[in-house]
């Protein structure tokens, strides 16, 4: 799999910012070539071009098709993420979700 650059999101960047340090030592850990950046929303704009995907935090469920719909013109997998590893912050869960989306995708292209 060739590097990933991955972009957390939550409401204020707090909680999305320890996810991000659990995933990365997942990735660590299971040899994933990741860079995995947590940034509130108000932020996307100005990382959408530079990512592979965006993951969002589940109480942001109400901009995850808003998001998809705004960059739909770009090559990112837009994942909200799953309540049962975000309130956990277990990054090893989240680490595996993110990799079966995008393996789904590329078996679908």
């Amino acid at each position: 799999m060739k590097h990933l650059d991955v972009l957390l999101v939550c409401g204020s960047g707090a909680s999305s910012g320890f996810m991000a340090v659990s995933m990365r030592k997942a990735a660590e850990k299971h040899n994933v070539d990741a860079t995995i950046t947590a940034r509130s929303e108000a932020e996307v704009d100005s990382y959408i071009d530079s990512i592979d995907a965006l993951m969002i935090g589940p109480h942001l469920k109400y901009l995850a098709d808003e998001l998809k719909e705004r960059y739909a013109d770009k090559p990112v997998k837009i994942i909200l993420m799953d309540p049962s590893y975000y309130s956990t912050l277990n990054g090893e869960k989240a680490l595996k979700d993110l990799i079966r989306h995008l393996r789904e995708d590329s078996q679908s292209a």
